[in-house]
């Protein structure tokens, strides 16, 4: 079987077919001891056989954590994006079109014997090749498909089968789950747009950890590794970051991406994060600006003033050369 190695920001992946992929770590994956306890307790749940939720708001790491979490399994992989299109069949299966055969039977000359019969083709969908083949389920986002896509994971998590239609190949109406199938679901909060309610009986069955924004060191050793800046810079780009997110309406943000994102622009750029900067604060506005859209003083919006109090509180602005040299004098 041929497979095509995929490198992303969280994992080097096999790709298998059309719906697996086989996750390997990568060397960057940012572990620190935050990192790993949260490992620890997932996997100490997979291994028991409870599927995990990782819960938390944008930007805190949750799939990248998933694929994490599942690479130590050492199983395949097979992902799936919640949606709200999506029915059971996209997750389960269904008939897609029909196989026509034809038997002529003209053994004797003067007898002519035809047989004709139709049989609908079920194709199997990827939470059905999961459960045959034992692989590791990962539903990203699984609150964006309506709760009642979601029906066919209840008998699987909790009876271990699978509903099918009888129309099946196989004619089975249901299939017993491999034993060493696992699932790992994320989700965004109930008030992002476009998420739906889960129902009780599916959140009943899984292990929800919550996922916040990582503590400071953990952010700044991903901004270093993400952005190749030294770790001096990273510092304050971090503190920026942090500091931000106390402000405003939407407290949750920014997120970690946005540091990672000024920090890659100074890098190529070959700048460091210095206040006294103008291209490093327009950086900043720009990456930021959606983040701090909110922050008002008076009901007037105040973003740029705010960044500017921020990078020069976090970074500190150099003193002129004058003023250096009135003091040297004095």
């Amino acid at each position: 079987m041929n497979a095509t190695r995929i490198v992303t920001t969280s994992t080097v992946r096999e790709v298998i077919g059309d719906d697996s992929v086989n996750p390997e770590a990568s060397d960057s994956f940012i572990s620190s001891p935050h990192v790993e306890q949260i490992t620890e307790r997932a996997l100490a749940y997979l291994v028991a056989g409870y599927p995990v939720h990782f819960s938390g708001v944008a930007g805190t790491g949750k799939t990248t954590m998933a694929f994490h979490v599942a690479s130590k399994l050492g199983r395949n992989v097979t992902l799936v994006h919640g949606d709200d299109e999506f029915g059971s069949s996209d997750l389960v299966g269904k008939d897609s079109g029909y196989r026509k055969s034809k038997l002529v039977d003209n053994y004797i000359h003067s007898v002519l014997k035809t047989e004709e019969e139709m049989k609908s083709l079920w194709v199997a969908n990827r939470l059905t090749t999961a459960c045959e083949f034992g692989e590791v389920l990962i539903y990203d986002e699984f609150n964006r498909s309506r709760p009642e896509a979601n029906n066919a994971l209840l008998s699987v998590l909790s009876e271990g089968i699978l509903n099918l239609p009888k129309m099946r190949r196989s004619g089975e109406g249901y299939m017993a789950v491999h034993r060493e199938f696992r699932a790992i679901f994320t989700s965004n909060p109930e008030e992002y747009a476009g998420v739906h309610k889960t129902q009780d009986a599916l959140m009943d069955r899984l292990i929800t950890i919550q996922l916040d924004h990582y503590d400071r060191d953990t952010e700044i050793m991903i901004v270093t590794k993400k952005s190749g800046l030294p770790g001096e810079d990273a510092e304050r780009i971090v503190d920026i970051v942090r500091e931000l997110r106390s402000f405003g309406v939407n407290n949750n943000r920014p997120t970690i991406r946005a540091g990672i994102a000024i920090g890659r622009i100074l890098a190529s750029q070959n700048r460091r994060a210095n206040a006294d900067d103008q291209f490093f604060q327009m950086i900043c506005r720009d990456v930021l600006a959606n983040d701090t859209a909110k922050i008002t003083r008076g009901g007037q919006p105040v973003m740029s003033q705010k960044i500017e109090e921020v990078i020069r509180k976090q970074c500190g602005y150099a003193k002129p050369a004058r003023e250096k040299n009135k003091e040297v004098t004095q």
